[in-house]
């Protein structure tokens, strides 16, 4: 058994990837909430709910331990560990698909933030993204990489200085 690879192939790896965002997109998390004047319902809402109350489908997002539950869940493996860190250089094949499993959840993360749709300090905390406002009016924005392509200093800064009249 151990030079047994659970998920064969990096094309498998994505497939199953691609199988938990469906599943995750297709089901979102209910919140219950006060009704608010005029309100139109979603066509999912099946009307069990008490009056003045209503059920709220709120995406649902990717996570690295969502993906990994999800292959658990399908009996496929326990822990996609070895896959992400390419342990003993034995997983080097699935490097590009990994790397592209922590791209697209990122991208989610950070653009459902943005959006609103997430919790955007979460989602800042999630994914290392940092905010520091100076005394001197600037404001710094600091990207610290979290993978594997990584800057010298392992930061990425942007700064905007205070602006003048137009």
């Amino acid at each position: 058994m151990g030079n047994q690879k659970y998920i064969e192939s990096p094309e498998k790896m994505w497939e199953l990837f691609l199988a938990y965002v469906k599943k995750t997109k297709d089901n979102p998390i209910k919140r219950s909430e006060q009704r608010k004047g005029t309100v139109v319902l979603p066509k999912a809402f099946d009307g069990d709910m008490p009056d003045g109350i209503i059920e709220l489908p709120i995406e649902r997002p990717l996570t690295i331990e969502g993906f990994e539950n999800y292959v658990c869940d399908e009996g496929i493996i326990n822990d996609l560990g070895d896959y992400f860190s390419n342990k003993n250089g034995k997983y080097a094949d699935f490097s590009t698909i990994c790397n592209r499993v922590r791209r697209t959840i990122r991208m989610d993360q950070i653009e459902g933030g943005m959006a609103g749709i997430y919790n955007p300090s979460i989602t800042q905390r999630l994914n290392g993204l940092v905010e520091k406002s100076q005394t001197d009016g600037t404001t710094k924005l600091i990207v610290e990489y979290i993978d594997g392509n990584q800057s010298p200093d392992n930061t990425s800064e942007a700064s905007s200085g205070p602006t003048t009249g137009l």
